[in-house]
C-alpha cells in the first residue's frame, strides 16, 4: 500500500474473510495483498496469513491476524455515508445478515465485532443543518431507530412525524 496512514484492524485468524466481505460489500473497496508469516509467531505458524492489505470505501487498512487477545470496540467505527434508502438498506442488511448485529441510531456490528455507522446523508444534513428545530426533530426521530429510515427523517424535518 502506498498510503502513509493505514488503519490496522486486529482479527483472530480471519482477516482474509473480513477483507473479502468488505471488498464485496462496500464501493471503492478491494483486497490488495495477502502476506504470510516468514516464521512462527505467538498466535500462528510460519506460512499462516499474517496480514491482509485492503481498502474499505477508499480507506487503507491492514487486517492483522493477531489472535484472540484483543477485541474490537465501539470506540472505533467506520462511518459510511449513504445516498438513499436502497443503499442504506443494502449495506445495513449485508452487515447484519452476515452474522452481525443491529444496534441503535444507525449503528451495527459485523460478525468480527467491528462497528459500523450506516449514515444517510439526509440524516447528517438534517441534524447539522441551520434549522435547529428541524434538526432536533430529525435527531429525536433517529434516537428511536436502529437502521435509519430516511422517509421518517424527512417527515420529522417537516414536522409531520
Amino acid at each position: 500500500m502506498t498510503s502513509k496512514n493505514t488503519i490496522c484492524l486486529w482479527y483472530d485468524g480471519d482477516a482474509v474473510d473480513a477483507a473479502n466481505f468488505y471488498a464485496e460489500t462496500f464501493p471503492d473497496s478491494a483486497v490488495h495483498a495477502i502476506h504470510r508469516a516468514p516464521g512462527d509467531y505467538p498466535d500462528g505458524k510460519e506460512g499462516n496469513v499474517l496480514t491482509v492489505e485492503f481498502t474499505v470505501a477508499g480507506i487503507a487498512c491492514i487486517g492483522l491476524n493477531g489472535g484472540p487477545h484483543f477485541k474490537h470496540s465501539e470506540a472505533f467505527s467506520f462511518q459510511i455515508a449513504t445516498d438513499d434508502q436502497a443503499e442504506t438498506d443494502r449495506l445495513w442488511n449485508a452487515i447484519v445478515s452476515n452474522g452481525g448485529q443491529e444496534s441503535e441510531c444507525g449503528w451495527c456490528k459485523d460478525r468480527w465485532g467491528l462497528s459500523w455507522q450506516i449514515s444517510p446523508r439526509a440524516l447528517t444534513s438534517a441534524v447539522f443543518g441551520p434549522d435547529r428545530a428541524a434538526a432536533k426533530r430529525a435527531f429525536d426521530a433517529m434516537m428511536t431507530m436502529k437502521k435509519i429510515d430516511i422517509a421518517t427523517i424527512e417527515r420529522a424535518i417537516l414536522g409531520r412525524d
